[in-house]
C-alpha cells in the first residue's frame, strides 16, 4: 500500500482538481480524500505543492525493437517513458522485421510486459510496409495489436487505404497515417523554404503533407473509420482536419512537441538534431498547431520518440536519419511552451497527454477515483531543470542544454513506483 499525501489532483475524466490524499493498493486506487492509515503503508509520498494526474499516454513511439536495438530497445524505451511520466506507450511497427505477422507482434508484446509500464504496439497496415497488400489485420488485432500504421511510409494507393479504413472500422481500431507525398519531396527532413534555400537543399514542401491529409480526411468521412493524422506539421493540414471534424469525419490528429516549439530556423542552429519527418516548418505553421491544440482540432500530443545513434546523426544533413527523442522532455515542453504562455491550462494539457490518447484507443478512462488503475504521474509544474542526460540509449535531441519548466517526481504504474526523481527520498 502506498499513500500520497497532500497533492493537487488533476482529474481530466471529470475536469476537476482538488488537494487530497490518495491511497493505492494492489495496483488500483483504494481511496481519494480519505485519511491515510500510515501504519498500513509501505511508503508515503509527500506531494504537497505537486500535481497528481493520470499516467501519460504516448500514442507514437519508436522503440526500434526488434532489429535496430543499437538505437533503443523496449526496456530502455520504457525507462525513458517512465522518466517522462508515461505509463502507456504505443509502439510503431516499422521495426526490422516489421510487425506484419503474429511472431514479431507477440515478441514485442512479451518484452513489453517485463518493463513495468504498459507497452502496446501497432501492426503494419500493409505487408512489408510496401503499401500494396493488407496484413491480416483481424488476426493481428486478436493477438493484441492496438491499431495499425505504416508510420514512416505514406500509403499512396487509395484503394488499399480505403480497404484498410473499412477493416479498421469493423475492428474498432484506429488507422494512423504518416502523411507525406514523397513525389513532391526533393530532400527529406527539411522544410522547403527560406532555410532549405540558404542551405542549398530542395527540402519537403508543405503541400506534400496537405495533399495527403485532405485526401485521407475525405476517405475517413466516406468510410466512417477512426483515422489518426500523425505528427501534423502544417497550417493547411490543421485546417483540413478542422473542416473534416466539422463535416462529421472521425478524424483525430496528434502534434509532436517539436512542432509546437521549434521552426525551420532550428536547423541552422542544431543541424541534424533538428531534422525530422515531417520537418519543422515556419512560425505561421507553429502558431497554427498551437491554435489547433487550443480549439480541439488537434486532439493529442505525441512525441514521435525516434532514437538514432550519435554516429548516424553526425552524418551530413542530407544523409543523416530524421527524428529526435522526446519522451523525457514532452511534459516539460508542454508546460513551458503551452501552459506558461496561457495557450492551454494544465488540465487541458493532461487531456491532450492522457485522456484523449486513451479515447483514441477505446480505453476506459476512469481518472483518479477509487477502483481506477493506479497509473499516475506526480510532477512539479513550477520546477525548472536543465536537460542534460537521458535514460534512453539515444541523445538525439535539440533540447539538450535547454532549461524547461515542469519536472516529473514520480511515475507509478500498476501501483508500483517505476520512476523516482534522483533527489527524492
Amino acid at each position: 500500500m502506498i499513500g500520497i499525501r497532500g497533492g493537487r489532483i488533476l482529474d481530466p475524466a471529470k475536469g476537476t482538481e482538488r488537494v487530497a490524499d490518495v491511497v493505492i493498493h494492489e495496483g488500483r486506487i483504494l481511496s481519494v480524500g480519505e485519511p491515510i492509515e500510515e501504519e498500513k503503508c509501505e511508503k508515503i509520498l509527500e506531494a504537497s505543492g505537486l500535481s497528481i494526474a493520470p499516467g501519460l499516454m504516448d500514442v507514437h513511439v519508436h522503440f526500434r525493437d526488434p532489429g535496430l536495438t543499437y538505437k533503443e530497445d523496449i526496456e530502455t524505451g520504457a525507462k525513458a517513458a517512465a522518466r517522462g511520466g508515461f505509463t502507456t506507450v504505443v509502439c510503431m511497427a516499422n521495426t526490422k522485421p516489421v510487425i506484419d505477422n503474429p511472431e514479431v507482434l507477440l515478441q514485442v508484446l512479451e518484452k513489453g510486459k517485463k518493463t513495468g509500464i504498459h507497452v502496446w504496439t501497432c501492426g503494419t497496415v500493409t505487408k512489408g510496409m510496401k503499401g500494396k497488400e493488407l496484413t491480416d489485420m483481424e488476426a493481428l488485432r486478436e493477438l493484441g495489436a492496438a491499431g495499425f500504421t505504416d508510420d514512416g511510409i505514406p500509403i499512396l494507393d487509395e484503394k488499399v487505404l480505403l480497404e484498410a479504413m473499412e477493416k479498421g472500422k469493423s475492428l474498432g481500431v484506429p488507422i494512423s497515417l504518416h502523411e507525406e507525398d514523397a513525389s513532391l519531396i526533393l530532400n527529406n527532413g527539411i522544410n522547403q523554404g527560406a532555410v532549405s534555400e540558404k542551405l542549398g537543399i530542395g527540402g519537403s514542401p508543405c503541400e506534400a503533407e496537405i495533399r495527403l491529409v485532405e485526401r485521407d480526411c475525405q476517405l475517413a468521412k466516406k468510410t466512417g473509420a477512426k483515422v489518426n493524422v500523425q505528427h501534423i506539421s502544417t497550417a493547411g493540414a490543421v485546417e483540413a482536419v478542422r473542416r473534416a471534424k466539422k463535416a462529421g469525419a472521425h478524424v483525430w490528429a496528434e502534434a509532436s512537441p517539436h512542432h509546437f516549439t521549434l521552426t525551420q530556423e532550428a536547423v541552422l542552429r542544431y543541424g541534424t538534431l533538428a531534422k525530422m519527418n515531417p520537418p519543422l516548418r515556419t512560425e505561421a505553421d507553429r502558431q497554427a498547431i498551437i491554435e489547433g491544440l487550443k480549439d480541439g482540432t488537434i486532439d493529442m500530443i505525441a512525441t514521435d520518440h525516434a532514437p538514432h545513434s550519435r554516429e548516424e546523426k553526425e552524418k551530413p544533413l542530407t544523409e543523416a536519419p530524421s527524428g529526435i527523442i522526446g519522451l523525457e522532455t514532452a511534459l516539460a515542453l508542454g508546460i513551458t511552451h503551452l501552459v506558461v504562455p496561457g495557450h492551454l491550462t494544465l488540465m487541458q494539457l493532461m487531456e491532450k497527454m492522457s485522456k484523449n490518447p486513451a479515447r483514441l484507443y477505446g480505453v476506459k478512462y476512469m481518472g483518479i477515483v477509487p477502483g481506477a488503475p493506479a497509473d499516475l504521474v506526480i510532477f512539479d509544474e513550477n520546477e525548472k531543470w536543465t536537460v542534460e542526460t537521458f535514460v534512453s540509449k539515444a541523445c538525439n535531441s535539440p533540447f539538450r542544454g535547454e532549461t524547461l519548466q515542469g519536472r516529473v517526481r514520480y511515475t507509478i504504474c500498476n501501483g508500483k513506483i517505476v520512476y523516482e526523481a534522483e533527489n527524492m527520498s
